[in-house]
């Protein structure tokens, strides 16, 4: 029976890879816009990268602060197009990531590391050219004695991640896609990015604020009023 807490699942159900490709490119913005505004990780997690954007499927770490013991084996047991999720309990006294392990993430393919916690080495990091997202920065060294957990359920930056979800990354942060929203989600994230398109034409014609302002903001309860204070 395997230990709680000490648990390292290897397999899980991963999305069709044709629904992970149909989120690349697609701006952070548009996607959480999809999912209702509400799917992003906490402001705090940033690229520390200078490569910054990435699309991949979510391959999850739990681990206690000060350790990164599962870290490395997650290392070793993710596939390439994986976006190792690792998740301290939001610690920030001690990194969990550094250059070596982005070196190895790179080497074996990764999409990128997100975590809620710290990382360290930011040269080390630019060098290996995988995206990395943290909450902090702090030259403090982890521990390797565990225990920690691989692909269970996570909250990290204020999202619950499952193995197999999708995540995507830009310079505003981190959206989480959840495995069984993906497709009706990229129906949605289409029809976003066709207003989109369209809201941007419409401002660089001239038309710089979208038809109807005035009249949503009284259906709102807004009071129009002129300078004398004249209700309009």
């Amino acid at each position: 029976m395997a230990a709680l807490g000490f648990r390292l699942i290897a397999n899980f159900p991963r999305p069709d890879a044709a629904l992970v490709e149909g989120f690349r490119h697609a701006a952070t913005g548009h996607v959480g816009d999809a999912l209702g505004r509400s799917a992003a990780m906490d402001a705090s997690i940033k690229p520390v990268s200078p490569v910054v954007s990435f699309c991949g499927v979510a391959f999850t770490v739990k681990t206690r602060p000060v350790d990164n013991l599962v870290v490395w084996k997650a290392l070793e047991v993710a596939q390439p197009g994986d976006v190792l999720v690792v998740a301290t309990g939001g610690h920030l006294a001690h990194s969990t990531w550094g250059d070596l392990t982005s070196r190895v993430g790179a080497g074996r393919g990764l999409a990128a590391m997100v975590t809620d916690g710290a990382v360290r080495d930011l040269d080390g990091i630019a060098e290996a050219g995988l995206p990395v997202f943290a909450a902090a920065v702090t030259p403090n060294s982890p521990q390797k004695d565990g225990p920690g957990e691989i692909n269970v359920p996570i909250a990290c930056g204020g999202q619950v991640v499952n193995p197999g979800d999708i995540l995507v990354g830009d310079r505003d942060g981190v959206i989480v896609v959840p495995r069984h929203d993906a497709a009706a989600a990229l129906i949605e994230l289409e029809r976003i990015r066709s207003y989109e398109r369209e809201q941007l034409e419409a401002i660089t014609r001239g038309d710089f604020f979208p038809p109807g302002l005035d009249q949503l903001l009284v259906e709102r309860g807004a009071v129009l009023v002129d300078a004398a204070g004249n209700v309009q």
